[in-house]
């Protein structure tokens, strides 16, 4: 009897530190999106290029990235920074980034506002980002299929 009391509490200790420990996919998806528009909140976007998928890095030269990303909204917009906030992961299977694309096979669309206060008055950026795991490591999208 003693023998079953301590097996079922090596059990209950392991089942307690697998769901302290363990992030599904969804949630590792929310936070590398949540990483990456960190980045960009911070003007890292040296960083936050790094996070892209690489079609993404097909789509953007990093260095036209980092001098167009600080152009459009500091310069154009009149902002120093945003605050932000993302919505729960869906995922999504068999999704391409536009209609020509590869198809992968499996991302998490996560809905990310993006709430800026600049020259033109208060607005809100609303935006559909994708995140997929390669090789172990999160990597974001932006959707250019047309509809």
């Amino acid at each position: 009897m003693r023998n079953i009391v301590v097996i079922f509490i090596v059990v209950l200790v392991g089942v307690a530190i697998f769901f302290l420990f363990y992030k599904s996919s969804e949630k590792q998806a929310i936070e590398a999106v949540e990483t990456f528009y960190t980045h960009e909140q911070n003007a890292d976007f040296s960083d936050s290029w790094e996070m892209f998928h690489p079609f993404m890095k097909e789509k953007f030269d990093k260095a036209h990235y980092l001098q167009d990303r600080a152009h459009v909204f500091m310069n154009h917009f009149g902002v120093t920074t945003f605050s932000f906030s993302v919505e729960e992961a869906n995922e999504i299977k068999d999704w391409k980034p536009e209609v020509d694309a590869a198809t992968i096979d499996v991302v998490y669309k996560v809905i990310v506002e993006q709430y800026y206060q600049g020259k033109y008055g208060n607005f809100t950026l609303v935006q559909n980002v994708f995140a997929t795991e390669i090789d172990g490591e999160w990597k974001i999208l932006w959707d250019y299929t047309d509809y």
